[in-house]
């Protein structure tokens, strides 16, 4: 990253790009959920959006690049970037805390009561007569059908492995790039971007196994519900990291970064780590526990 050569403070100019960014997100959003309930044109408009979010993502990154390496950024251009960088991590941290409590509500409390334990005794016989509490649970009178939940010591626990090593391999980038050694940079990058892709991969088929042989879908009560609410999500925050991953490698084959400055790095290094984290608390709380 070049910095600049005085104290002045760059402003940039106005952007289209987070007004592209909200209409690729409102139309994949929106597609979803007519997805749902079976519209046959939401898969094609959910891609839509998707492409959308890619050209955003894609234009955005290549504009900051372009600023960046063009020596526009001094220090206090750096020091924003990693403020606005903590609070951007600290608002997914504030998602996840929302999905997992929704979790540990469900699973702690509203199971229970309607089972008819602590305060919400006699709920099984009144309101919903013979409900035991157990989790995982298909709901009252199994409105969620019957399912099968997913073994934690298969593919979640591979995935584990292979999140686990990828947080390495982008740490050893990391300290490659601060000794200034390239080759083995972009080689760790590049291992990381492979790993992340295959988490998302593995993910996919897990999504698979899940609808078509264990019956468990979204339609499967509280459980499948969360479940995939905070698979899914986390698996968005994979998809995204990785495809930040794989850019800042090739700027790293182009050449760009610097050992005293390269916060571009460090950034999708904090997200990736951040999602390294989200996803044993998941491993632990949705798939062992």
């Amino acid at each position: 990253m070049a910095q600049h050569a005085d104290d002045s403070y760059y402003v940039p100019h106005g952007t289209r790009w987070p007004i592209i960014g909200s209409l690729g997100m409102i139309t994949m959003l929106a597609s979803a959920a007519f997805w749902m309930n079976d519209s046959s044109v939401a898969p094609w408009t959910f891609t839509l959006g998707a492409a959308i979010i890619i050209y955003m993502l894609f234009g955005w990154f290549g504009e900051v690049i372009r600023e960046s390496e063009s020596g526009l950024y001094n220090d206090q251009v750096d020091t924003s970037f990693r403020i606005g960088m903590m609070w951007f991590i600290f608002s997914e941290v504030m998602f996840f805390a929302a999905f997992f409590g929704a979790l540990f509500y469900a699973r702690v409390l509203s199971v229970p009561w309607l089972g008819g334990e602590g305060a919400g005794a006699y709920t099984n016989e009144m309101l919903w007569q013979g409900y035991q509490n157990v989790w995982p649970t298909a709901g009252p009178a199994d409105l969620g059908g019957s399912f099968q939940t997913i073994p934690a010591f298969g593919v979640p626990f591979l995935n584990t492995l292979i999140l686990l090593t990828s947080g390495i391999t982008v740490t050893m980038a990391h300290h490659a790039l601060k000794k200034n050694d390239r080759k083995p940079l972009i080689l760790w990058l590049f291992a990381t971007v492979a790993l992340g892709f295959i988490f998302v991969y593995f993910q996919v088929e897990e999504y698979k196994e899940a609808y078509h042989e264990l019956g468990l879908t979204l339609g499967s009560g509280i459980y499948g519900s969360t479940f995939f609410m905070l698979t899914g999500f986390h698996g968005m925050h994979v998809t995204l990291g990785a495809v930040m991953l794989l850019v800042i490698a090739i700027r790293c084959v182009r050449g760009h970064f610097r050992p005293d400055h390269h916060f571009g790095f460090e950034a999708v290094a904090w997200y990736w780590h951040f999602v390294d984290v989200v996803w044993l608390g998941l491993f632990i709380f949705v798939y062992v526990f």
